[in-house]
Formats: structure tokens, C-alpha cells, sequence
């Protein structure tokens, strides 16, 4: 591993969460996607973040790791910036999908905190059982899951609520 991390300190609570660059680096967002993919067997997640510089790095990484997991070929449904509530419901909208959302928060002193947030299928934070676990392992081990080929990677579709609505009879 070229840059490792502290997995024990910063896998934890249903995410990833570390000062930047101190405790993690943007590489960790290419680790989590590819890792949230592959524990979950997705083939479709969604992703979103808070619009901070810091968060768009780690999720444009995120989302990379993602379509690049082994051979799921995972269609990343991309909400951009949107809050907890937005994700959480289109990723029930999408058919129940995990979901992650990585939001950046500046303390007093300039540190930033980037915060990358798991959720399992049903919206709730990804437990220990549910793969929290087996990602941190995977990271420590350095197991990260690269593409079997270029069949299997996967494609990031810009999430517009009116485009899946308009799919929708009522």
C-alpha cells in the first residue's frame, strides 16, 4: 500500500472519518467506493456530498473506485451535492441501493474533517455485520478491488429526480 492509514481509527460508526491530510488522503475515497461495491454485491449505489472543495476530491475518487470494482460493472447514481434526506430517498427511489455520503466539516483551527458516511440498502449506516467491518479489512490488507476488465467497469449517470420521475405512471 503506497500511502496507508490508521483503518481501526478511522473505519468506525458506520463510516470513514479522518482529519485530511492527516489521517486520510484522498486515495481513501477511491478505496471505500470500490470496497462499498464489492461488499455489497452492487451494481448500483448513489452518492452524494456537501458541496465543500475537500469533499468533491474525495467524491469524484469515491465514485471512481466505484465503477472500477472487480466485475459488478456498478452504475453510480450521482446526486452531486444533496443532504442525507435526498440521498437516503433516492436511494429507496433506485430500488433500495447503498448509498454513501462524503461531507468535509472545519474546525476552529483550519483542520478539515472529511467525513465519508456508509449506508446499507435499507438507509442506515453500514453496520460492522452489514460489511463496515470487512471494508476495514479489505483497506488494512490492502485487498482493494481492482476491475477484472474493462467489460466490468462500471459508468457514473448524473441522478436528476425529474428524469426517474418522468419514468413513473401515476
Amino acid at each position: 500500500m503506497l500511502n496507508p492509514i490508521n483503518t481501526d481509527a478511522v473505519v468506525l460508526d458506520g463510516a470513514v472519518i479522518g482529519q485530511f491530510p492527516v489521517e486520510i488522503h484522498e486515495g481513501v475515497g477511491w478505496w471505500v467506493g470500490a470496497c462499498l461495491v464489492v461488499t455489497a454485491k452492487a451494481n448500483r449505489i448513489a452518492v452524494a456530498h456537501d458541496g465543500h472543495g475537500t469533499s468533491a476530491t474525495f467524491y469524484e475518487r469515491l465514485c471512481r473506485g466505484a465503477i472500477n470494482a472487480q466485475h459488478f460493472a456498478c452504475t453510480v447514481a450521482d446526486l452531486r451535492v444533496a443532504d442525507e434526506a435526498s440521498l437516503i430517498r433516492t436511494m429507496k427511489e433506485l430500488g433500495s441501493v447503498p448509498g454513501a455520503l462524503v461531507t468535509t466539516t472545519v474546525g476552529d483551527d483550519g483542520a478539515e474533517t472529511v467525513r465519508i458516511s456508509l449506508y446499507d440498502r435499507e438507509g442506515q449506516p453500514l453496520g460492522e455485520e452489514a460489511g463496515l467491518a470487512r471494508i476495514r479489512r479489505m483497506i488494512a490488507e490492502d485487498h482493494v478491488p481492482i476491475p477484472v476488465n474493462d467489460r466490468s467497469k462500471g459508468r457514473v449517470e448524473q441522478y436528476s429526480r425529474q428524469v426517474a420521475e418522468e419514468g413513473v405512471e401515476e
